[in-house]
C-alpha cells in the first residue's frame, strides 16, 4: 500500500514559504502522492492554483485532486483544459478525483444549482472532458480541437469521490478508482466501500479493477489529541458544535501507535493506498509520519 499525503489546506494561515515546505519535504520523502482538495467557503486556497505551485515545486509524486466538486464547474470544457495544462506541465502526474460535495454554501458561492441532479450533472461533465481529452471537436465552429491534450493519452485518471454504495456502483461505469474518506478510520465501513466497488467494477465488465484510495486524518505529536479536536470543531463546524465534538471522537490516528495500526488495517483490506490528511501546517509532522512508519 502506498502512502501519500494531503497539503495541510483547510487549515487557516497558509503563507508561500509553508506550502513550498511542504511540497519540497513530501516530494523528497517516503510519499506517492501530494494531494489536495476543494472548498469555497473557507479559509483554504484554491485548489488548481495550490496544486499547480506543487507540481512546479515537485519532480516525482503524482498530483492529486481529492476532490474537485465538479457540478461548482460550469464549464467542463475550461476544466479539461485546465487539467491538461496541468498534467503537460507537471510531466504527466496528474490525478483528478471528482465528487458532488455537501456544502450548500459553496453551491450559493458558485452559483450553481444544490439539488437532486447535480450527480447526474457530474457524470455528464465527466463525459465532455473525456472527449477533449482525446482530442475530440467538442465546440462547434472551432477550427481546432481544446489543447493541449494531456500527456497521459485519454487523461488523467479519475477518480470517484463516493462513499455512498449507489454512487460507487455508478462511478464503475466511468472512474478508474474510488477515492473514499473514512473519519476513524473505520475497518468496516472501508471494507465494505471497497467490496462494493470491486463487485461494480465486475458486473460492468471492467478489464482492471478498481484502484482504492482511502484518506483519514491524523495528528502526532505532544498535543495530538487536542490538535486534531480543534481542527475537527473548526471544520465541521457547518454541521453544528454538538455533531462536530461527536465525530471528533470517533477519529482514532492520534499518535504513531495509531497510525501504524491504521496503516495495517487499511492495507490488510487490499487498499492500494492512503493518503493522510495533516491537521497542522508544521512541516515537521511529515517527518514524525516518515518516522512512525519506518
Amino acid at each position: 500500500m502506498q502512502i501519500g499525503m494531503n497539503l495541510p489546506v483547510m487549515v487557516p494561515g497558509l503563507d508561500r514559504g509553508t506550502v513550498l515546505e511542504w511540497c519540497r519535504r513530501i516530494d523528497a520523502g517516503p510519499y506517492s502522492t501530494i494531494a489536495a482538495g476543494e472548498r469555497i467557503t473557507f479559509p483554504n486556497p484554491e485548489v488548481m492554483v495550490t496544486l499547480s505551485v506543487a507540481a512546479a515545486a515537485t519532480e516525482r509524486v503524482k498530483i492529486a485532486f481529492t476532490v474537485v466538486v465538479l457540478p461548482l464547474h460550469h464549464s467542463p470544457v475550461l476544466l479539461a483544459k485546465q487539467i491538461a495544462t496541468l498534467d503537460v506541465l507537471s510531466g504527466g502526474r496528474v490525478v483528478l478525483g471528482v465528487g458532488v460535495g455537501a456544502r450548500v454554501e459553496d453551491y450559493r458561492a458558485a452559483d450553481a444549482p444544490f439539488d437532486a441532479r447535480r450527480l447526474r450533472r457530474m457524470e455528464r461533465s465527466v463525459a465532455v472532458m473525456r472527449s477533449v481529452w482525446t482530442g475530440e471537436h467538442t465546440v462547434e465552429g472551432a477550427l481546432r480541437p481544446v489543447e493541449p491534450l494531456p500527456l497521459q493519452a485519454g487523461g488523467p485518471p479519475l477518480w470517484a469521490g463516493a462513499l455512498a454504495p449507489d454512487s460507487i456502483r455508478r462511478a464503475a461505469a466511468w472512474a478508474d478508482g474510488i477515492c473514499g474518506f473514512s473519519f476513524g478510520p473505520s475497518t468496516d465501513e472501508v471494507a465494505f466501500a471497497w467490496d462494493t466497488a470491486r463487485q461494480a467494477w465486475h458486473d460492468a465488465g471492467r478489464a482492471q479493477p478498481p484502484r482504492l484510495v482511502g484518506s483519514c486524518w491524523f495528528a502526532l505529536g505532544r498535543e495530538a489529541r487536542g490538535q486534531l479536536d480543534e481542527y475537527l470543531k473548526r471544520y465541521l463546524n457547518f454541521m453544528g458544535a454538538d455533531v462536530a465534538r461527536s465525530l471528533a471522537r470517533t477519529v482514532r490516528t492520534d499518535s504513531p501507535a495509531a497510525l501504524r495500526r491504521v496503516v495495517a488495517d487499511l492495507a490488510a483490506l487490499g487498499t492500494d493506498e492512503l493518503l493522510l490528511v495533516p491537521t497542522t501546517a508544521d512541516p515537521d509532522e511529515l517527518s514524525r509520519v516518515a518516522d512512525a512508519l519506518g
